[in-house]
């Protein structure tokens, strides 16, 4: 009896270090998958900020284009308007000198038909 005693508690441990044995591969198990969650969670987020960060560069190139092209519509209308200016003016000066000297054969015209009946006189 006492032997047998002996024996159970023997077997007793024995199945208790079995059992504990599975119930910490079972925790270990539950542990290592709250800790992969936990784990993939953070990789996540460091992607997304990561494809975040991408998706606005690209948006901010996108708008940049945008507002230079804008930038650069306003500008060539300033300069075209300044160019047109310059071509007027060019262009009024050229047909003022061209009224001024049909204006003076015309006033010269007459001036010598002055002369020429005064000179006729004589």
């Amino acid at each position: 009896r006492k032997e047998n005693r002996k024996e159970n508690r023997k077997e007793n441990r024995k199945e208790n270090r079995k059992e504990n044995r599975k119930e910490n591969r079972k925790e270990n198990r539950k542990e290592n998958r709250k800790e992969n969650r936990k784990e993939n969670r953070k990789e996540n987020r460091k992607e997304n900020r990561k494809e975040n960060r991408k998706e606005n560069r690209k948006e901010n190139r996108k708008e940049n284009r945008k507002e230079n092209r804008k930038e650069n519509r306003k500008e060539n209308r300033k300069e075209n308007r300044k160019e047109n200016r310059k071509e007027n003016r060019k262009e009024n000066r050229k047909e003022n000198r061209k009224e001024n000297r049909k204006e003076n054969r015309k006033e010269n015209r007459k001036e010598n038909r002055k002369e020429n009946r005064k000179e006729n006189r004589k």
